[in-house]
């Protein structure tokens, strides 16, 4: 993108700015490449699936504030899976990582459905930075790879294992991976694996919550903690 030129946008981005968003020609616009580079502009044409902008400046903006990785034993039901990527996409989490444990469920990966949703939340939230979605992952490679994040918390159910509330345990300043559990939660040994990799034990409260709302909490909490620059 580059100013004085004139861009024409996906059919799912038009649609989103026009059935969504109720733009219309000679509204202004800002558009992202999901990389922090955000360019404002005025729409040429808008129609449910085309749509043309004008781009008039081009901008960089730096991430703010501090990175939240969010570690997920995604569920079986995609619709739950996908309700999950949007919340946590609007709260601007960095990254998402579904994880494989033992109780994992077969879950259905559609990438470029997946990526779409990730794309309409950060237009529906004014952010310039589209989170990073892994691939299906196992719990060795996520604590192998997360070696050096700042900050690194497993949430679980697990009454034998201490842990702590998140609100005592999360620092400013830290860049931070959590993990969260599938239904039925980690196995013991696998909390045990984690803490054996620095990962530090918390709670999410006593009630017992579904994998999905318990991501959205940690993300909704982290935004709140760092006033929304995450």
């Amino acid at each position: 993108m580059s100013a004085n030129s004139t861009v024409s946008l996906d059919a799912d981005t038009a649609k989103h700015i026009w059935q969504v968003l109720r733009m219309e020609a000679d509204d202004k616009v800002i558009l992202t490449d999901g990389n922090g580079v955000a360019a404002q502009g005025r729409i040429h044409t808008a129609e449910r699936h085309k749509c043309s902008v004008t781009i008039e400046s081009v901008e960089t903006h730096p991430r703010k504030g501090k990175v939240l990785h969010l570690a997920v034993g995604f569920t079986k039901n995609n619709s739950r899976n996908e309700w999950l990527l949007e919340k946590a996409t609007e709260l601007g989490v960095g990254s998402i990582i579904p994880v494989s444990v033992a109780h994992s469920e077969k879950t259905y990966v559609r990438n470029e459905r997946w990526q779409k949703i990730l794309q309409s939340a950060i237009l529906q939230s004014k952010q310039y930075y589209l989170p990073h979605l892994s691939e299906i992952t196992p719990l060795e490679q996520v604590l192998k790879q997360h070696e050096e994040i700042g900050q690194k918390l497993v949430a679980h159910c697990i009454d034998e294992i201490p842990k702590r509330p998140l609100s005592e345990m999360l620092k400013p300043a830290n860049d931070t991976i959590i993990l969260i559990g599938p239904e039925g939660d980690f196995t013991q040994e696998e909390v045990n694996l984690c803490l054996a990799h620095g990962f530090t034990s918390v709670s999410l409260g006593v009630q017992r919550l579904r994998t999905e709302t318990a991501a959205i909490t940690v993300a909704a909490y982290f935004n709140v903690m760092y006033n929304g620059e995450v």
